[in-house]
């Protein structure tokens, strides 16, 4: 990848709006969804989302097909793979990076003790 199309792609998805559209897209998975299924999930006007969905289209990070009356929009996960890349290449100078704090495994915040109540 080059520097410019990582520029355009990082642009692109650093709208709050188109953000959201993205990564709704990723969660679906290869199938992808419907204009009118992302509209629902996302609270983006039909109107609005046209725009944004162009515009990752644009980028490359989304592709369409059409599939009867409706347009599907799919996440490119080699794009995303490739921007991911893009980013991590030459990580930590090329030795052993420190490792990925991970959300799944952090711990639940401990239960507060019950206080004792006095008899009035």
């Amino acid at each position: 990848m080059e520097i410019n199309d990582a520029v355009k792609a990082l642009a692109a998805i650093g709208q709050e709006s188109r953000l959201i559209i993205f990564r709704l897209l990723v969660q679906a998975g290869p199938d992808g969804m419907a204009a009118g299924q992302l509209s629902e999930k996302s609270g983006i006007p039909p109107s609005s989302l046209s725009f944004h969905l162009k515009e990752l289209v644009y980028v490359g990070l989304l592709g369409s097909r059409q599939e009867g009356r409706f347009v599907i929009y799919e996440a490119r996960f080699e794009a995303m793979a490739d921007l991911l890349t893009y980013l991590t290449e030459n990580c930590c100078g090329g030795g052993s990076c420190a490792p990925m704090p991970s959300i799944a495994k952090s711990k639940p915040a401990p239960a507060r003790a019950a206080r004792s109540k006095k008899p009035i």
